[in-house]
């Protein structure tokens, strides 16, 4: 008698059981070059753009090496290029983050900003700053990063505590409690002693400009590390999306799913919030507009996140400093 065997579904086989529309494979990879033309738009533009305009012809001189006959060129390299290089790694790793979240805890409402990590950079800063008497961005960035580190641990052993795997809602509560009691005791020793906070102020706004290559050099390789995580994660989410017992029936390991998504979160949330400092709205919108775009599949939505997320930012950079722009009076503008 002839026997038969049962296909064994896989973690591949996530996508295929989501009910919702997806484009085809050759659109998304057209949209993906679109956008990354789209990219390099805004880099041009966050390269020209400034207090005092460059020309675009004049830019590409400096950087291959040319030189060029506009002396304004020359700060091109000095200031605009290190903010423009930042703004790219921020904007992917919040990106990043953002969709890495929003998969894991399987919800659509979650930001690098809900599991404390923005708190928890800006309470490690408060005491690097006030108590140390740290003053420069390199001096604090790895206070910033160690902060973030400890805060994700924490919030995932909580959610991780008590029967069963880390709970999403656990890990969720955790960590916007943990990130308002730290806000709080940050704001507080703020208010104490507001002259001996003043080094901290321009990191709490948030921001990519004045950085230098030294924070960029400093935490790129982390952030390298935690987009590469992102990118390998996305199958194995794909079957975390449709929950625990059908994520273990497709084969995939969801222990160490969450694992490595949050060392993915904690490496791109830190890194960007140490950077720049904590920024917001990047994190929660550029997901939902990857998803609107490639549908459920969350391997396309971490590459689309990873380069809308710099669009964003740099966009927004740029829309700064043409309607802030330094020298211009009521009348001219």
């Amino acid at each position: 008698m002839a026997s038969t065997q049962a296909p064994v579904a896989t973690a591949s086989d996530a996508v295929a059981a989501d009910p919702r529309p997806r484009p085809p494979v050759a659109r998304r990879a057209v949209g993906l070059m679109l956008i990354a033309v789209t990219l390099l738009a805004v880099v041009a533009l966050s390269l020209a753009i400034g207090a005092r305009d460059v020309a675009l012809g004049a830019v590409w001189s400096e950087l291959v090496g040319g030189g060029s006959a506009d002396p304004q060129a020359a700060g091109v390299l000095a200031l605009r290029v290190p903010r423009t290089v930042l703004g790219l790694l921020v904007g992917a790793a919040l990106g990043a983050a953002g969709a890495l979240i929003q998969a894991v805890t399987r919800n659509p409402l979650a930001d690098p900003g809900i599991l404390g990590v923005n708190s928890g950079s800006a309470f490690a800063v408060a005491i690097a700053v006030g108590v140390l008497g740290v003053s420069s961005p390199t001096g604090y960035l790895w206070f910033a990063f160690a902060g973030a580190l400890v805060t994700t641990v924490v919030v995932y052993l909580i959610g991780a505590a008590g029967k069963g795997s880390a709970s999403p809602a656990r890990m969720i509560l955790a960590g916007v409690a943990i990130g308002a009691v730290l806000a709080g005791i940050t704001s507080a020793m703020v208010l104490a002693d507001p002259r001996g906070f003043n080094a901290m102020r321009a990191w709490e706004a948030g921001a990519i400009a004045d950085r230098g290559w030294g924070v960029v050099t400093a935490t790129a390789p982390y952030l390298a590390v935690g987009l590469v995580l992102a990118l390998a994660l996305g199958r194995s989410l794909n079957a975390v999306a449709l929950g625990d017992d059908l994520a273990r029936s497709l084969g995939s390991n969801v222990m160490r799913t969450r694992v490595l998504s949050f060392v993915a979160i904690t490496l791109l949330c830190g890194g960007a919030t140490a950077m720049a400092g904590p920024i917001a709205f990047v994190g929660l919108m550029i997901p939902h507009v990857a998803r609107w775009i490639v549908g459920p599949d969350q391997r396309w939505i971490a590459a689309y996140s990873m380069l809308l997320g710099p669009i964003l930012l740099l966009a927004a950079d740029v829309l700064g400093r043409i309607l802030l722009r330094p020298g211009r009076s009521r009348s001219a503008s």
